[in-house]
């Protein structure tokens, strides 16, 4: 494929995260760029603004005439739009390129000096991170995340091209899709056992993609693969050392074998940000730029939005908002409340993401949160999956040991979250619960 040649791209489900990264990247190469997605929101309304043209209805009339042409318009779609969708099957029936969402970001940075990050947790902070060190270093990189950045307020960081920061997902196996010269690995939990069936393949395929990284490979240490080690206290090759907290802010000594650069800070709760800090260093260590210039970027690092960002922070309320889907992540998370906030009465506010995952995780996911004070438990958010019979958050529930727990509709959740007594609320989930986020907050200052 080359992109050179092609003049129009339709992306299906182009209001997803790395979706409208690519379809902003291409805008912005002065491609014709428009999509589908199922609903509005404000990443559809953000590549609105820029002119991209997008239809909110399924059916082959919405397509435009201009992207009707498979000599000119290759077709790009997320893994989570079901195989009876009809745009994708008219692309289908009418010989249209039609590529996966990894393959597209492997062909675009595929002549690129490419640093990948992969890991069931972490990656979107990490290539964050990753991607504002590059810029403030001058590398001209050019950054795909996964989430929307507080120093950029985008999701994708331009540059002139010839280095590419990127997500590695592991999902559907899409990072083997990528040919990464520089790649971390930040953890390799169970997670997406509905692919992979059991997590020795999960670990295989992660495997597979360490052979994939031509350079150099950073990764956790204790993970059963070969590179450059990150670690706190860990003697890695990469190791945090010294760590303290001064005014909400991590502190640190980064030690690798040939010097040693002091009082790093980093404006990120949670020992597990310090690992993504300590991964993103490594990897842009490895490209060349000097640790000392990378202390500076990482002190001007503000965090993504959804990930422990405060919604409201006040000395008799704090509100949290946080993608976490998985139970690792949920315990991190908590970590970092119990840290940050020690004796304080904590609410969890939970939406479960995808049956399966719940079935899986279902005793991990209780333990995690009967460590919250209060728990307040939504229906599961289904995303690309049917029902699964018996598995709901009512089964759940039961598993919870917290005895203040309750399920909630989505419509009675903002008055339960304001009546609540605890000082720290804390919402979680991958779903749509983010759009009641702002609505909480609203309420809860007036409530008090």
């Amino acid at each position: 494929m080359d992109l050179n040649k092609v003049t129009h791209i339709y992306f299906i489900g182009i209001g997803g995260i790395g979706m409208s990264s690519l379809a902003q990247y291409f805008h912005h190469m002065g491609k014709s760029v428009a999509g589908y997605d199922k609903t509005p929101s404000p990443i559809t309304k953000k590549l609105e603004d820029l002119g991209i043209i997008i239809t909110f209805k399924e059916s082959e009339n919405a397509i435009p005439s201009a992207y009707k042409n498979s000599d000119k318009t290759i077709v790009v779609y997320t893994p989570a739009i079901p195989d009876n969708h009809a745009q994708m099957n008219w692309f289908k029936g009418n010989d249209f390129e039609v590529l996966k969402r990894a393959a597209m970001l492997g062909a675009v940075t595929k002549n690129s000096f490419c640093l990948a990050v992969a890991g069931t947790h972490g990656k979107t902070t990490t290539s964050a991170m990753l991607g504002h060190i590059m810029t403030q270093a001058n590398t001209g990189a050019t950054s795909f995340l996964g989430g929307v950045s507080e120093n950029y307020n985008s999701n994708l960081i331009l540059g002139t091209g010839e280095v590419s920061v990127v997500e590695a997902d592991e999902f559907d196996r899409s990072f083997l899709q990528l040919s990464p010269n520089i790649a971390c690995i930040t953890s390799v939990d169970a997670d997406h056992l509905d692919i992979y069936g059991k997590s020795e393949e999960l670990e295989a395929s992660f495997k597979d993609f360490s052979k994939k990284v031509s350079d150099e490979l950073i990764i956790r240490k204790g993970l059963p693969f070969e590179g450059k080690t990150f670690g706190i206290e860990e003697k890695a090759d990469y190791d945090a050392q010294n760590l303290k907290i001064e005014n909400g802010t991590y502190v640190f000594d980064v030690k690798t074998s040939k010097e040693i650069v002091k009082n790093v800070r980093l404006a990120m709760p949670g020992r597990h940000n310090v690992l993504n800090a300590l991964a993103a260093i490594g990897m842009a260590h490895s490209y060349g730029v000097k640790l000392e210039a990378v202390k500076d970027a990482l002190a001007s690092f503000k965090g993504i939005q959804r990930r422990f960002t405060y919604v409201l922070n006040s000395e008799e309320k704090v509100v949290i908002d946080d993608y976490a889907h998985h139970p690792t992540a949920i315990n991190a998370i908590i970590d970092s409340v119990e840290e940050m906030y020690p004796g304080r009465k904590s609410l969890g506010v939970f939406q479960p993401h995808l049956y399966s995952r719940t079935q899986d995780f279902a005793d991990d996911f209780a333990r995690s949160l009967s460590r919250f004070d209060e728990l307040i438990l939504l229906d599961i958010y289904p995303a690309r999956e049917a029902p699964i019979p018996g598995v709901n958050s009512e089964w759940l529930l039961s598993k919870v040991e917290n005895t203040d727990k309750q399920l909630v509709s989505k419509n009675r959740l903002v008055e339960k979250v304001s009546k609540s007594e605890a000082s720290v609320v804390v919402i979680i989930g991958a779903g749509d619960i983010s759009e009641l986020v702002q609505s909480i907050k609203e309420k809860v200052v007036y409530e008090n």
